[in-house]
């Protein structure tokens, strides 16, 4: 019962870590990218640990995954596009009006 409120607590504060990494460092599109894995992560920590304590099936997990990859891949993509059309990752040296 302690290593689930330790798992509980954990996830909450790697969330947190996560949040304020993605606040505090947007400089480039990488570090952005990253932070917000590290929150999915920590999501799925908290929800692993959640269905299992409710007794139910981690079927849901799989479901989650896949979606976490999917997003990592999109985030990825627009990285490479990035990087291939400007040359770099800053945020500042990109507009949102130049198409």
């Amino acid at each position: 019962m302690a290593n689930l409120f330790l798992g509980f607590y954990l996830s909450m504060i790697m969330f947190l870590f996560g949040c304020m990494v993605f606040v505090s460092n947007r400089k480039h599109l990488l570090s952005v990218l990253l932070s917000l894995e590290f929150m999915v992560l920590s999501l799925f920590i908290f929800f692993f640990f959640y269905l299992n304590f409710m007794g139910f099936e981690s079927y849901f997990s799989m479901f989650f995954l896949t979606f976490c990859v999917c997003e990592g891949v999109l985030g990825l993509s627009i990285l490479v596009s990035m990087i291939r059309t400007h040359g770099n990752d800053y945020f500042q040296s990109f507009s949102v009006l130049q198409c």
